[in-house]
């Protein structure tokens, strides 16, 4: 099938920050999971760089870089130490390297929403930062969270200092990292965890400071569910994702928990549930398919964590779903090399009709049918899929089966 991912050869010179958005033909691979750490990381990512880009990934979510108090590094500390349980700062730039040539983009998982300390401060609490690179005093801290600074710009993370982003030192600081990531370590997409937790103005200001190529946030909070379960409306749910992308200056997409909310209740012969009622696909998808990173489990969902699963029996399904569909799909590690040579084939197979179908994140889509055991749809006027339990194929000679799985059929003109 070749190496697909040559529209931005020589990415790291690359400053428009639109292109990709634009462009709407990513596929990204979230390349670890919440026990990642303890499996020498880098390593095994650098094995697997060449089958990442073959598979036609454009992108490899990588996890947070720094050094941090937890192994899996949403707690850091010293941003500017790469060296972390996932392994040494030369493996990160080596790994690093062989993606560029490989031309597949690393994306940094940013965690700026908080900040351990090193040193006690302020009331008794770990909200000093003396001694390592970056080194903060109280004020860079909220006050809700035992610091000195402002109040928070969102919700908290508890348990450790959160950062004040109001703070002019704070932001110069995290856009010099930033920078660094982007134009000295080598990483060209971003991830923003916890986006929550400040004002998506500073995302705003982030970007457009650091020039990233691609970014996405998250910003993952409950569906609506009543006393049996799932609500069929979830409009309330993505326009709160819509509204942060809105107020990032639409600089970047953000994870489409929706449709994930959606997606693992349909799967379970609830097919209605993928169909609005305005006859669109259901989560941030169906509004603003350009800015919403559709998937099916992370390390936080899916893993060892399992906050909220995918339906295991069902994962071809999903994937049969966000891969033939707009949006911008991420594929997550566990699926594609934990569970067997057969569902990592089967997910190259459907992101090659993608690729083949030309379908992108603004493809148009017309929903045929969304009953309880049958989804089906024609996106783009050149790829038609079902899924669901019901037998079902389009009308029309000129559609040729392109691939087929358990419960799922996608086919072309």
């Amino acid at each position: 099938m070749g190496y697909y991912n040559n529209v931005f050869d020589g990415c790291n010179d690359q400053t428009d920050i639109g292109a990709v958005m634009r462009d709407g033909r990513e596929v990204i691979l979230q390349a670890y999971n919440w026990e990642s750490h303890k499996h020498d990381w880098y390593r095994n990512l650098d094995s697997k760089v060449q089958d990442i880009s073959k598979s036609g990934f454009t992108s490899a979510w990588l996890p947070p870089p720094s050094q941090s108090l937890a192994p899996e590094g949403y707690l850091p500390q010293d941003l500017y130490s790469l060296n972390s349980a996932y392994g040494s700062e030369h493996l990160l730039k080596s790994l690093l390297r062989k993606m560029k040539q490989y031309k597949v983009r690393a994306m940094a998982d940013i965690v700026i929403n908080h900040r351990v300390g090193t040193t006690r401060g302020h009331g008794g609490m770990y909200n000093r930062y003396d001694g390592i690179s970056l080194p903060w005093n109280e004020h860079a801290v909220t006050s809700c969270t035992g610091g000195l600074g402002n109040r928070s710009t969102g919700d908290n993370f508890n348990g450790v200092p959160n950062v004040d982003h109001t703070q002019h030192f704070v932001r110069k600081d995290i856009i010099g990292w930033l920078r660094w990531l982007r134009n000295t370590v080598g990483f060209q997409d971003f991830r923003f965890d916890f986006a929550r937790g400040y004002s998506a103005q500073y995302v705003k200001e982030y970007i457009g400071a650091a020039k990233p190529l691609f970014s996405v946030g998250e910003c993952w909070d409950s569906c609506n569910y009543n006393g049996h379960g799932l609500d069929y409306n979830q409009d309330s749910h993505r326009q709160r994702i819509i509204n942060w992308i809105d107020a990032t200056g639409q600089l970047s997409a953000a994870f489409d928990f929706t449709t994930k909310g959606i997606l693992q209740e349909a799967v379970k012969g609830q097919y209605w549930r993928l169909c609005d009622a305005q006859g669109k696909p259901p989560g941030v998808m169906g509004w603003w398919p350009s800015r919403a990173v559709t998937f099916l489990d992370n390390h936080d969902t899916g893993s060892t964590q399992a906050h909220w699963p995918f339906p295991s029996h069902h994962i071809m399904e999903g994937y049969a779903y966000i891969l033939t569909h707009p949006g911008i799909p991420c594929v997550f590690y566990d699926h594609f090399y934990d569970w067997g040579s057969s569902i990592h084939d089967q997910i190259v197979k459907l992101i090659d009709v993608r690729r083949r179908q030309d379908i992108h994140s603004r493809s148009t889509i017309r929903v045929l049918e969304a009953k309880s055991n049958l989804y089906a749809a024609i996106v783009g006027e050149k790829l038609c899929m079902k899924v669901g339990d019901a037998s079902w194929c389009p009308s029309g000679r000129e559609w040729t089966l392109a691939t087929s799985g358990h419960r799922y059929a996608v086919w072309h003109k």
